[in-house]
């Protein structure tokens, strides 16, 4: 059985994270595509040098999904991967929930099509498509209240993006810092005694980071498609100072609801946006930038995924012990943001 990263009440009997039932993510998967997309592939083709990518971003090489494949072939094989490890099959699983804006189009439900694949017949699907980088939290958080229902037992819970397919191959502002990839968790009610301290979500409008076309506030025209209103638009500077105030904020306000200091926290699952910020983050905490796992360097940002492949390094690698705490936390366009705090089982 693998270890379990669970919530529960306290000794006291005091419910925590306002869960009456302990819940725990019992198995993780990821899935990055083979075709590997260097600094010096992109400088074939934009206006920027390796140097400039790797001191802003700290990214030197992302993934990008081959031709052929979609966004539900990376969180299915995501899925298997954490159903393996969970000890679960799919028809164990009674919901799954995919968190994208990536998703393979519009209708029908990507997070149907990922439970036709896996043969999850038992489950229903339910589809997070706003939330953005911050999905992989919504999706946990959801999985967890969806867990205090006596007829749920096991929900899969996958973050995915293939932003390759939605940056614009002549912006360099966007085109460099983004990968594709997909990461999941099985969540599972577990034993007392380990889990879920403490949680935080909050929110604040902006349309620094959008895609302008494609809605029904404008719907795709040629004209639309010829101004390239279909690709991913960021305002680089208002994400840094956004995700540097609202993510130690958010990691705070989660810690101090769990009676915790940033300093008690052994592994920190930061939103891989990009390594100054994870950087940052964890400066302005007080806290030794080599507790927070990092993946940006080899995949980019890859959106709802991120936490999901920072999570599963550390699981493969064995880092994460029973009784180590964890803090997830993550913020997406929107802005949206939210943090999860856990003690490993």
């Amino acid at each position: 059985m693998p270890e379990t990263i669970a919530s529960t009440a306290e000794s006291s009997g005091t419910r925590q994270a306002g869960l009456q039932f302990p819940v725990g993510i019992v198995g993780t998967g990821c899935h990055v595509p083979s075709d590997v997309v260097t600094n010096a592939d992109l400088v074939q083709s934009l206006d920027t040098t390796d140097e400039w990518i790797v001191s802003r971003t700290g990214i030197r090489e992302r993934r990008w999904l081959e031709a052929g494949r979609t966004t539900s072939d990376m969180c299915v094989a995501a899925a298997r991967q954490a159903l393996e490890n969970s000890g679960r099959t799919a028809a164990d699983i009674d919901a799954v929930i995919v968190a994208t804006f990536t998703y393979d189009q519009p209708l029908p439900s990507t997070a149907l099509i990922v439970k036709e694949a896996l043969g999850a017949f038992n489950a229903f699907p339910l589809d997070l498509s706003q939330a953005a980088c911050a999905g992989g939290v919504y999706g946990m958080l959801t999985a967890a209240h969806l867990l205090q229902n006596d007829r749920m037992r096991n929900v899969l819970v996958i973050g995915a993006e293939c932003l390759s397919r939605v940056t614009d191959p002549e912006d360099r502002s966007t085109r460099v810092f983004f990968g594709d990839a997909a990461g999941a968790v099985v969540m599972s009610r577990t034993e007392p005694g380990h889990g879920m301290l403490s949680w935080d979500l909050d929110a604040s409008l902006s349309y620094a980071v959008e895609i302008p076309s494609g809605g029904a506030s404008l719907p795709t025209t040629a004209q639309t498609v010829d101004e390239r209103q279909q690709f991913l638009k960021m305002d680089g500077r208002a994400v840094w100072v956004e995700a540097t105030k609202r993510l130690p904020e958010s990691i705070r306000a989660t810690l101090d609801r769990a009676g915790l200091e940033p300093g008690d926290i052994d592994h920190y699952v930061l939103h891989q946006a990009n390594l100054n910020i994870v950087h940052e983050a964890m400066d302005v905490l007080g806290v030794d930038r080599s507790r927070a796992g990092i993946t940006v360097d080899k995949y980019g940002n890859t959106g709802a995924a991120t936490v999901f492949t920072v999570l599963h390094q550390a699981m493969e690698r064995g880092d994460v012990n029973r009784g180590d705490l964890l803090v997830v936390s993550g913020i997406g366009a929107g802005f949206i943001w939210g943090t999860l705090c856990l003690r490993a089982g």
